[in-house]
């Protein structure tokens, strides 16, 4: 495919994209609301707690911390070959996430629940790989700060995504006026829309017998949903996607 064909067909996706992103919360999207907050209200507290302890660990990595930051940023290139590369680095990720899932799921509870850290911290190196081949420098803090917003957008309700969407779709004006205290980003729903996402499936990873290959799946599909997230999410920075 000639670049201009891969721009017009990566322009239509981004299209569809936006258009998912602004729909409204569905009806079935309420009731699984409801079903969720008894499921939390089931779950032992010491998963409650590692998921919340894990995701705040991580968002202090992401803002400063510079242990993802190794990516080197891609200069001009064509859009067809950056996303071949990433492409590939989604799938190298994902298949990381469902190895270490596999194993984590089917040593029991104790290194079921290790599992967030380190689930968590593949999905955000995937990220940052991410940015630099789409020629976002990472070691700038609102670059950052877009990351956990894509983060964010994928592990979140319909409404949630809704709010979200703007501040992609504004973000040169919106990077202007982010405060310079990184406190006042919005930890609370952050983690409690990501909490509230992942807990049943990441749950059922800690049942024995069962956890192995659901913590594959879970693992390797939201990794790659992550993914998919991210890319439309930098393409709707790109001048000749959006023009």
């Amino acid at each position: 495919m000639d670049e201009y064909d891969y721009e017009r067909t990566a322009a239509k996706e981004l299209k569809t994209w936006k258009r998912a992103m602004q729909r409204k919360q569905p009806l079935l999207g309420v009731i699984a609301r409801q079903v969720q907050s008894r499921i939390n209200r089931a779950i032992p507290d010491k998963v409650h707690e590692a998921i919340t302890s894990a995701i705040k660990q991580m968002t202090r990595a992401v803002c400063f911390g510079a242990e993802f930051t190794t990516s080197r940023v891609l200069q001009s290139t064509s859009l067809q070959e950056r996303e071949t590369k990433i492409d590939s680095k989604i799938k190298l990720y994902s298949r990381t996430a469902a190895v270490e899932g596999a194993v984590t799921g089917g040593a029991g509870i104790l290194l079921g629940l290790a599992d967030f850290p380190l689930w968590l911290t593949v999905k955000m190196k995937m990220l940052f790989d991410i940015a630099a081949l789409y020629g976002h420098d990472v070691k700038d803090f609102r670059e950052r700060i877009y990351l956990l917003y894509i983060f964010e957008a994928t592990f979140s309700k319909q409404g949630r995504r809704r709010e979200i969407f703007p501040i992609f779709r504004d973000w040169d004006q919106y990077a202007k006026a982010l405060p310079d205290d990184i406190d006042k980003f919005d930890w609370k729903t952050f983690q409690q829309e990501y909490r509230d996402y992942i807990d049943l499936a990441k749950l059922l990873q800690l049942v024995p017998g069962i956890g192995a290959p659901i913590g594959a799946i879970v693992n390797l599909r939201l990794t790659n949903k992550l993914g998919r997230m991210a890319k439309n999410a930098y393409r709707l920075r790109r001048p000749e996607l959006t023009v």
